[in-house]
């Protein structure tokens, strides 16, 4: 799972470090930002997600460590990592839906957040009914 999850992780995680990088030094070109960008309530919202998004990232580059190191624990962070990605894009899409603004280029990398974890989350929930159908087989056996 991990072979194709990483990439996902280096490119969404380093992704996010870079777009606060970006963000805080106001580098984003106002023909870039999405619509109110400079607007005080839209920058609060915007700043609403650096907490969230470094999370993101720390958890889901921690587990990418914790997995070269051969440390099993790497599954929990990878999950709480994926799930907070979708709650990310998630949030995003529905603040603009409501607003009823559409930007390709900032759905785009919400949508990427929002769909992409729903996969791999599969695998994990695949991954652990497996390991409890085994485990039930062993206590049944005892």
């Amino acid at each position: 799972m991990m072979k194709y999850l990483k990439p996902f992780f280096l490119v969404t995680d380093t992704g996010f470090i870079l777009y606060w990088i970006v963000t805080f030094f106001n580098i984003i070109p106002k023909s870039w930002a999405f619509k109110d960008y400079d607007h005080s309530i839209i920058i609060a919202w915007n700043w609403s997600f650096f907490p969230l998004d470094m999370l993101i990232s720390v958890t889901g580059l921690f587990s990418l460590y914790l997995y070269n190191k051969g440390k099993e624990v790497w599954k929990t962070f990878a999950l709480i990592s994926l799930v907070l990605t979708f709650c990310s894009g998630l949030q995003a899409i529905a603040f603009w839906i409501y607003s009823q603004d559409f930007d390709i280029t900032w759905w785009a990398m919400n949508l990427y957040l929002l769909i992409y974890p729903l996969f791999f989350l599969r695998m994990f929930m695949k991954d652990d009914k497996g390991k409890a159908i085994e485990s039930s087989k062993r206590v049944k056996s005892v």
